[in-house]
């Protein structure tokens, strides 16, 4: 390990617990205390491997207050580790603000690869990677989400999101709505684990799936969503999204008609009347 004090961002498994790289596990060993988002679930993980190090809880409630102490640590000549509860930390996961102030206090912070579940879902999808848009896990209140999906339906960059076993269901139905039912899609579910599942087709047959097994509403999900495939399908999402802002303020034709001259979608895609 490195001889000058450094914050060490270590992934850890997603799943199945032989992803802790031998690096990591020596990086682990090796420093003087590792901050986790939930301890006691670190706890079990660092147990499974012999590592005895103390644990500092850090997490969304606390980071900001946490940091500067943790920084302190650092300058004082002590090695720290973060690990969030699965994966890569900050990835949809607490620590941008304890990295944040330690590269400002000038700090070493060295990253330490490993599992991340958006990559490794998208690694299986068969769907355009060349460039992607990670977009973490959805609002959950309906309003906020559909509102969310909507600004993306015009998106041509392949879309990864987050999402859990209670809201699944919930969360492609606005797909469907704001992507339209054709829309090639991947749901991986519980990567690495016992009952890991790869899904693919359509948003509409995803959704009809997890409808139909409960058994794919368990878990947790990387949703993955082909990009709009061309001006003409982004020009559409951007008409939809238009006028479902008018017509809460304007009649459905009304809120059609000017949708379709500001964007230029054809106004029978937006309003059948």
């Amino acid at each position: 390990m490195s001889a000058v004090p450094t914050l060490y961002v270590v992934a850890t498994p997603i799943g199945n617990l032989a992803d802790l790289t031998p690096r990591a596990q020596d990086v682990l060993r090796s420093v003087a205390a590792i901050c986790a988002e939930d301890t006691r679930r670190s706890g079990q993980l660092l147990a499974h491997f012999g590592i005895q190090q103390p644990l500092v809880a850090l997490h969304d409630h606390n980071e900001e207050v946490l940091a500067q102490r943790i920084v302190a640590r650092l300058q004082a000549g002590e090695s720290l580790a973060l690990v969030s509860d699965a994966g890569t930390p900050l990835v949809s996961d607490p620590g941008y603000r304890l990295v944040r102030a330690a590269r400002a206090a000038g700090i070493r912070v060295s990253p330490v690869p490993g599992a991340c579940a958006a990559i490794a879902a998208l690694s299986v999808a068969g769907l355009p990677s060349d460039r992607f848009t990670f977009e973490g896990f959805l609002p959950a209140k309906g309003s906020g989400r559909r509102e969310r999906l909507q600004g993306l339906a015009g998106e041509t960059r392949t879309l990864v999101f987050y999402e859990s076993s209670h809201r699944i269901a919930e969360s492609l139905a606005d797909m469907v709505a704001a992507f339209g039912p054709e829309r090639p899609a991947v749901l991986a579910r519980e990567l690495t684990k016992l009952f890991e599942t790869v899904l693919d087709g359509d948003l509409a047959s995803l959704l009809r799936q997890v409808e139909a097994d409960e058994n794919q509403r368990k878990g947790e999900f990387v949703v993955m969503v082909q990009g709009a495939a061309n001006d003409e399908e982004a020009q559409l999402a951007q008409g939809r999204r238009l006028y479902a802002k008018l017509s809460e303020h304007l009649p459905p034709s009304t809120a059609a008609k000017l949708a379709a001259e500001l964007t230029g979608a054809p106004r029978k895609a937006l309003y059948g009347g």
